[in-house]
């Protein structure tokens, strides 16, 4: 009997870290869901919509690339309990069709798995919580130190980045971080009554 103790404890503990990581995705899709609603709600009334009553943030974009199916809500600021729920748009940074660069950051094995097959070349839709919508053309990437990306957010132009941890395929994070750089190319479609402009 204590020759299968081994191989049952290694069993179990397999079991419980593969329940942890579907844990982590399944958490991740329904909140998307959640945030999806909230975010229509924001679109349509002009009010921060919070996805649940206790959360401590709310949508305030949406980003689509079409090319690869792939879309995320994107909540106020990234702190880890926010990207633990989607993309977060990254404190200090101007929004999405405002002068300067607009950066959201989001987990490379849940909501920005897709950026490692994105190409230069390929557009980037950003809604804005308000109803204006924005398309980006990537034209460019870069693996870069968490501590000197060398993003200047009040730079010239209308850019976007996009943030992930780097290797994709790293068991754990590591310092470095992958960098999706695009710039606007004109409005995108229009998902509600645009309330604003800049």
């Amino acid at each position: 009997m204590p020759r299968f103790i081994l191989p049952l404890l290694l069993a179990v503990a397999g079991l419980i870290l593969f329940g942890q990581g579907a844990y982590i995705h399944a958490k991740a899709l329904l909140a998307q869901v959640l945030l999806e609603r909230a975010f229509a709600q924001t679109i349509a009334t002009g009010h921060e919509t919070k996805p649940w009553s206790w959360a401590d943030t709310w949508p305030v974009a949406r980003i689509e690339v079409k090319r690869l199916g792939a879309h995320a809500v994107v909540l106020a600021g990234s702190s880890g309990q926010a990207l633990a729920f989607g993309p977060g748009h990254v404190e200090r940074t101007p929004d999405a069709g405002v002068r300067g660069v607009a950066v959201y950051s989001a987990h490379r094995d849940t909501h920005f798995a897709f950026l490692k097959n994105l190409v230069i070349g390929d557009e980037i839709e950003v809604t804005r919580g308000d109803g204006g919508s924005f398309r980006y053309r990537v034209d460019g990437t870069s693996v870069v130190r968490f501590d000197d990306s060398g993003i200047d957010p009040l730079a010239d132009g209308y850019k976007l980045v996009l943030s992930t941890c780097w290797p994709f395929e790293a068991l754990t994070p590591g310092p470095e971080r992958y960098l999706v750089h695009a710039s606007l190319i004109g409005p995108g479609s229009l998902i509600g009554p645009r309330r604003g402009s800049n």
